[in-house]
């Protein structure tokens, strides 16, 4: 018998039809002998409905209160699922956060786990019953519900793998795996059969909206071998894993991200300093800069520029205009109309010549790259939003070509 942790996204439960075809998927761990914990996302666009219902209120809800809110989309969900569960004669029982003990960070609608404590939930599979769990939500110190941010119910759903030593983790979605790109797009999109821990993350943190980032941290984390795959078909998912097998391709795949702002600082005075002190500003706002480019100090001054998430934008602006008025710098410069693009792939560290393969890719298009930002196993460039479709499709058809 096995513990199997399984995870389905706001698609797979829309609707009574949508829920009963989980019920079955559920059920079929559960008829083979094991113990199965189900986490649940809110049912489709359930959380963007309730936010709107909250600005029908009021242009600024507290942070607690949204919370309170949010957190009941999963209710809704979980509940649906054991009714069905109950009413094709399996014995279920839905739990939220709390009861299934997530003790989180206080910082509300961004909460992080600090604690899985899952004594009901033990109690209950001893009892031979299928546990519904609500994904996304938990509880801090305050006894205030909190809720971990967009993708919260993937890393809900490693952490109980994690916290109750799970023999799987299964994330079902509306795609049948992780792709070499966006299949929705891209024509000609391979699935993988597996991928490392450190490409997943890679990809979910550059736009590859498969898994979250922090679920896919926290499984490296305590090594949870995680399997993707679709909740409206029966076919084999991918494995994200630590170790892959020996001979890998080029790269593993291809993502774009359009939620990106770009900030430029001229005539920054050029001494020691002067970029910590701009960094640190931002760092203090919880603002994270991706990719940066400083040119080469002359007539002693420099231009700094550097990436943001969108939704950062604005307040990004505001530090660095007081921050280049503070230290007699000149323009500030600000476009969120860019997108960045990126290529994965952990083969890069043993191939040359690879950046310079995406960027052929880019020139055949006439695409033009305005920064660019490399790692190990990573490039990313940022180009004009309205060329990311275009540059994603030139990179992926250079890098996979279709097969004859």
């Amino acid at each position: 018998m096995s513990l199997i942790v399984q995870k389905f996204g706001g698609t797979s439960v829309k609707d009574a039809q949508r829920i009963r075809k989980v019920a079955s998927i559920v059920t079929e761990k559960y008829r083979a002998g094991n113990d199965v914990v189900a986490v649940v996302s809110a049912q489709g666009d359930t959380t963007d409905n309730l936010i709107a219902k909250a600005a029908e209120i009021t242009d600024n809800p507290t942070k607690r209160e949204m919370d309170m809110l949010l957190s009941s989309g999963e209710q809704i969900s979980a509940s649906l699922l054991a009714m069905c569960l109950q009413h094709m004669g399996y014995p279920a029982i839905s739990l939220t956060g709390w009861q299934a003990g997530f003790l989180t960070s206080s910082a509300h609608t961004s909460a992080r786990i600090r604690r899985v404590m899952p004594d009901r939930i033990r109690k209950e599979l001893d009892q031979k019953k299928i546990v519904v769990v609500c994904g996304f939500q938990g509880i801090s110190r305050y006894d205030d519900i909190t809720t971990l941010g967009r993708g919260g119910s993937d890393t809900s759903a490693v952490a109980i793998a994690a916290a109750m030593h799970a023999d799987l983790c299964q994330i079902y979605t509306d795609v049948e795996g992780v792709f070499t790109a966006d299949p929705r797009y891209v024509h000609g999109a391979r699935k993988l059969s597996e991928i490392s821990y450190d490409e997943m993350l890679e990809l979910a943190t550059l736009g590859a909206q498969v898994l979250n980032n922090r679920s896919v941290e926290m499984a490296k984390k305590y090594n949870i071998e995680l399997e993707v795959l679709s909740s409206y078909h029966s076919v084999p998912g991918t494995i994200v894993k630590e170790k892959v097998r020996m001979e890998k391709m080029l790269i593993s795949g291809v993502a774009k991200d359009t939620d990106v702002a770009r900030l430029s600082i001229q005539c920054v005075p050029d001494r020691p300093g002067t970029v910590f002190k701009l960094f640190s500003k931002l760092a203090s706002k919880n603002i994270n800069v991706d990719v940066i480019l400083q040119s080469v100090g002359r007539g002693g001054t420099k231009d700094i520029a550097f990436t943001v998430a969108r939704d950062k934008g604005e307040l990004a602006l505001k530090i660095c205009e007081r921050f280049s008025e503070l230290i007699g710098a000149g323009e500030v410069d600000y476009d969120d109309n860019i997108a960045k693009v990126s290529i994965v792939g952990a083969g890069m560290e043993s191939h040359a010549g690879v950046a310079a393969k995406m960027f052929e890719a880019l020139y055949n298009r006439q695409i033009n790259i305005r920064m660019i930002s490399t790692s190990e196993i990573k490039v990313s460039v940022i180009i004009d939003k309205g060329d990311a479709d275009r540059a994603v499709s030139a990179i992926h058809d250079m890098f996979f070509p279709e097969e004859d």
